[in-house]
């Protein structure tokens, strides 16, 4: 039916649905091309028995999900976290990219202290913890299994806290995207090395299991 109106072919053009093209690379995409590359810096607050806020800073390989560095502190600055970044990475071993949200704690300082390492940072869109994944999921696993089992007294206290666990998580900790191996690869025990024993671990929280003579 005829309505006696008449319509360009662009002006109908410009209403037909566009096909969104998709872009060159997704997140996930650059995220999983460049795994070896790859190491994400974050932070999370951890209260102590006195009510005073500590804060804990991470830095964690990609590839094998290994925290390469941590320290807490109960004032975090720019200079100090930039500091960190040197004491992990020293004599040429820094990565080629460096994952890390918008805090203010990354301030002028830190950025230009991460460049003259070599170090390219790709930083996440405003309120997108999802595009860190890996820092998200370590900092949630150190929170439910060990820091919500115990009272923090003081930074000492928690850097001893941390320090046991990592070593658990390093050693004994398996992860499906490593095909339920540990960050730092175990070696396989046949049956004639022994019986299975449960060793404690991170104060009895944890145990690691291996073969051990009779």
């Amino acid at each position: 039916m005829k309505l006696g109106i008449d319509i360009s072919e662009r002006t109908v053009s410009r209403m037909m649905p566009k096909k969104k093209v998709p872009p060159s690379q997704t997140w996930k995409t650059f995220l999983d091309n460049h795994l070896k590359d790859l190491v994400s810096i974050d932070f999370f607050t951890v209260p102590t028995a006195t009510f005073r806020v500590l804060f804990v800073m991470i830095i964690l390989a990609h590839q094998r999900r290994r925290v390469i560095h941590f320290n807490v502190t109960e004032h975090p600055t720019a200079s100090w976290t930039a500091e960190q970044m040197v004491q992990a990475f020293p004599e040429n071993t820094a990565p080629r990219f460096l994952v890390r949200d918008r805090d203010s704690i990354y301030g002028k300082h830190f950025r230009d202290r991460v460049p003259s390492l070599g170090i390219e940072e790709v930083i996440t869109a405003p309120r997108s913890p999802w595009q860190n994944p890996l820092a998200v999921r370590i900092i949630g696993s150190i929170r439910r299994e060990c820091l919500d089992h115990v009272v923090v007294l003081d930074e000492k206290h928690l850097k001893r806290i941390l320090t046991c666990y990592l070593r658990y998580y390093h050693k004994a900790r398996t992860h499906l995207s490593l095909e339920k191996d540990a960050p730092e690869p175990r070696e396989i025990q046949p049956p004639n090395l022994g019986p299975v024993v449960a060793v404690p671990e991170v104060g009895g929280l944890h145990h690691r299991y291996e073969r051990r003579a009779a």
